[in-house]
């Protein structure tokens, strides 16, 4: 399902590689009623120090390429593709806050 408000009513994504061990995840959109032609993407995660607190946070990095239909321009193309990991980062962030505060509370009850 595509986020609501974007210019798109569908996408079908691949998943070309997932490296649980290097935190690797890469995909190519492969159908869709969009104009985001060839586009592949890898996410990486990178820990950050906690400074000894116990508070480490995760760093997502995700870097695309895709291609420029006719009648767009570079900077539509990336604006749009950036709107769209824009939007996935947010959610990504929503449900691995959600499931933090879910362990957080189920090791509290398992003391």
């Amino acid at each position: 399902m595509v986020v609501s408000g974007l210019p798109a009513a569908s996408s079908t994504e691949r998943l070309d590689e997932l490296d649980d061990e290097c935190h690797v995840m890469m995909i190519s959109i492969i159908g869709g009623d969009h104009r985001l032609v060839n586009y592949r993407s890898t996410t990486t995660l990178h820990e950050i120090g906690d400074g000894g607190n116990g508070g480490g946070k995760t760093m997502v990095v995700e870097s695309y390429a895709v291609d420029v239909p006719a009648g767009n321009s570079k900077e539509d193309t990336c604006s749009f593709a950036n709107m769209i990991i824009a939007c996935n980062l947010r959610s990504l962030a929503i449900v691995t806050e959600k499931m933090a505060k879910f362990f957080r509370n189920l090791s509290v009850l398992n003391s």
